[in-house]
C-alpha cells in the first residue's frame, strides 16, 4: 500500500512557484529488500529507490528522470491477488527508461492491465514547452486520463476516492501549501504530514473495498503513516520541481527493519529540457 499528495502547476505564474510539490509514502513488509533511492542507469540518468525482492528486482514504486519523465505507483486494495500476476514496480522503471511520452505509455500499460493485480499509476513528462501529468487505474477506467493543474490524492482506491485517510492527509498537505515556506521548510512540513499516525476509523468506503482484510489490520491502513507488525510505512518522499526546472528529491527510509532507526537523502539537479 501506498499514499500520494501532489500539487501540479505546470505553468506556476509566481517565479518561488513549483511545477510539482509531491509527497508520497511507501507502505511494505519491513522485512522486503530494497535499495534507497540513487542515480541508476546509463550517465546516472534515473533516481528512485529500487526493489530488490526475488523476481521483482529493478522494479520500483516512485522515480524521476534527468529528461522530466516521472511515475508514481500505488496498489490497489484488494484481498484476493493473482500470485502469479506481473510485477507492478517494472510500470515505473519500464516508464523512466522507455521512450513513449507519460500518456502514450499509459495507453500501452492499459492494454496489458489484466496481466497485474491492482495499481494505480501517475506518469508525468515535464519538459521547457510544456508538463504534462497522466493517471491510470486498471481497476477503473480502460482509458487513461490527462490530469489538470490541481491538488490530487491517491491512496489504494482509485484516484481521489474519499477514503478519509486520503481526505485527512489532502486537508494537511493543502494547509502547508497555502504557507510560505522556504524550500526546506516546506520539505520538512511536507515529511511531518507523512508520519501522521492518526487513525481515520470508522472508513466504511475503505471497509468494504477491504472485505476479506482482518478488522485490525484495516485499522492501521486508516492512517496516513501505517504501524503494524512487520508491516508499515518504510519510505517518506518529497520531491519539488521549480519553475525554472530545478528539483530537489528526499527521501527519508527505514533502516534495519526498525522504526526507530532511519535515515534522510536529498538529491538536487537540473532537468535537461
Amino acid at each position: 500500500m501506498c499514499i500520494i499528495f501532489l500539487k501540479f502547476d505546470p505553468r506556476p505564474a509566481s517565479k518561488n512557484a513549483y511545477r510539482l510539490i509531491l509527497a508520497a509514502n511507501r507502505d511494505e513488509v519491513y522485512s522486503r529488500p530494497s535499495k534507497a533511492a540513487d542515480f541508476w542507469g546509463s550517465n546516472n540518468e534515473f533516481l528512485s529507490g529500487l526493489d530488490l525482492e526475488e523476481g521483482k528486482e529493478g522494479g520500483s514504486w516512485l522515480g524521476i528522470s534527468k529528461r522530466g519523465k516521472l511515475a508514481a505507483l500505488t496498489n490497489y486494495l484488494e484481498a484476493r491477488q493473482n500470485p502469479d500476476a506481473q510485477g507492478r514496480g517494472f510500470l515505473v522503471s519500464n516508464y523512466l527508461t522507455d521512450n513513449l511520452d507519460s500518456f502514450a505509455y499509459l495507453r500501452k500499460v492499459s492494454s496489458e492491465a489484466h496481466l497485474y493485480n491492482g495499481f494505480n499509476l501517475l506518469t508525468a513528462d515535464f519538459r521547457a514547452n510544456e508538463d504534462t501529468l497522466c493517471y491510470y487505474g486498471n481497476k477503473g477506467s480502460s482509458e487513461p486520463i490527462h490530469l489538470k493543474a490541481g491538488i490530487y490524492g491517491l491512496s489504494n482506491s482509485l484516484l481521489e476516492t474519499p477514503w478519509r485517510k486520503l481526505q485527512h492527509g489532502k486537508r494537511l498537505f493543502t494547509s502547508v501549501l497555502n504557507k510560505t515556506l522556504p524550500p526546506d521548510g516546506l520539505v520538512q512540513e511536507l515529511l511531518h504530514i507523512l508520519n501522521n499516525e492518526e487513525l481515520n476509523t470508522p472508513d466504511l468506503e475503505q471497509e468494504s473495498q477491504g472485505v476479506g482484510f482482518s478488522k485490525a489490520i484495516l485499522q492501521a491502513l486508516s492512517a496516513v503513516c501505517v504501524r503494524s507488525p512487520g508491516y508499515g510505512t518504510r519510505t517518506n518522499t518529497v520531491i519539488l520541481i521549480d519553475r525554472e526546472g530545478n528539483v530537489s528529491f528526499t527521501e527519508r527510509t527505514m533502516l534495519n527493519c526498525d522504526i526507530t532507526q532511519w535515515s534522510t537523502n536529498s538529491f538536487h539537479f537540473k532537468l535537461q529540457e
